[in-house]
């Protein structure tokens, strides 16, 4: 049986995978169910630089991004050449490699990971629906595609995503040169956005989208330096579009009460990742079913900072949504909004309603 728009199992396009490091080189991390083209790595046991690779910049020392950083990719500031990098995409999840100091950023002895990783469509292709040419990786069933494009400058510019429907969030980060992270997100309005790797909150800007919600063919830019700069720079683009039962992005009001905020998503989530916008300054948060993976003892983990794994959880992960439990401003603060991006472990849910349980 099919649940929703031919997702069987939420966990073939995204899957969350632990391990524990044992210091050996080439070491294959493996349990995620499909070839990622996305992997999103962070130490969990102490403050280290969190890691992403895809499939469309390819693998190898040289090809790694951070969200806690603006440096350009490859950059000795992130420096896998020295702490390990992904070497390799595999059937069923990746290689990684030591660099010259060891694996710390995979595998050191007896240091804890968590590794994220997300289904595209393989090898990217060329797609000229766009101003600019991109090369795209797109997995139009579980809405996920990873976009590279060289910028024009140009405002008004597009840049074919692949999806065929319109993307709920958008991630770019420059590659070439230093530059902060961008985040579009459908709650924020395509006027304003946020920095990944900073507690900033939302800002108006013209310059990352124009002032243009995306199509369901290509993204709009405008002439920022953080989506669009100058001519001749390489950038990178993560691309989500909401499918039911799978993912769901959205924005909601914090209680300021630990009996706090229901957010209803339509399954079980197994991957949450909230920020505050509208107000002060706080961190990302991310949580996910498998750290430590049962309420209240849901992990937390920062994007925006090198900070090792916090034991408090924000939320309890319900069948139906989550539930938040703190009552800080970070996460539900009584009137700030916040956006998440939420993916499923199971999508068998009908009601809409608070579990009896957990009221």
């Amino acid at each position: 049986m099919s649940y929703t728009n031919g997702l069987d199992k939420p966990s073939d396009y995204f899957n969350t995978v632990l391990n524990t490091g044992d210091n050996t080189s080439p070491k294959s991390i493996t349990g995620f169910n499909f070839q990622p083209d996305l992997v999103w790595t962070k130490t969990r046991t102490y403050g280290n630089n969190h890691t992403l690779f895809d499939s469309v910049r390819g693998a190898g020392s040289g090809k790694e991004i951070s969200s806690n950083s603006t440096a350009e990719e490859g950059s000795a500031t992130i420096n896998t050449a020295t702490y390990g990098y992904l070497s390799s995409f595999d059937s069923d999840g990746f290689t990684a490699t030591s660099g010259s100091s060891g694996i710390n950023y995979f595998n050191e002895s007896g240091s804890t990971y968590v590794n994220w990783g997300w289904l595209a469509g393989g090898t990217g292709v060329s797609n000229t629906d766009g101003s600019i040419t991109s090369t795209v990786s797109a997995n139009t069933t579980s809405g996920f595609s990873i976009v590279s494009y060289t910028s024009d400058g140009n405002s008004g510019a597009t840049v074919g995503h692949g999806l065929g429907v319109a993307p709920s969030v958008v991630i770019v980060k420059r590659r070439s040169s230093a530059e902060d992270w961008g985040v579009g997100h459908q709650s924020l309005g395509w006027t304003n956005f946020l920095r990944l790797n900073t507690t900033g909150a939302s800002s108006a800007s013209t310059g990352l989208w124009n002032d243009t919600a995306p199509s369901s063919t290509v993204v709009t830019l405008g002439n920022s330096g953080i989506s669009n700069v100058g001519s001749g720079t390489t950038m990178i683009m993560y691309c989500f579009a909401e499918k039911k039962g799978f993912s769901k992005f959205g924005s909601y009001s914090g209680n300021g009460n630990a009996d706090g905020t229901f957010v209803y998503t339509g399954f079980k989530p197994a991957f949450v990742m909230i920020k505050l916008y509208n107000t002060t300054v706080d961190n990302w948060y991310v949580q996910d079913s498998k750290r430590i993976g049962y309420n209240p003892k849901n992990a937390q983990l920062f994007p925006n900072t090198s900070g090792s794994e916090n034991a408090d959880e924000f939320a309890d992960m319900l069948s139906n949504g989550f539930k938040l439990r703190d009552n800080g401003d970070g996460n539900n603060g009584s009137g700030y909004g916040y956006i998440y991006m939420a993916f499923a472990e199971n999508p068998l849910v009908t009601s809409t309603k608070l579990p009896a349980t957990a009221r």
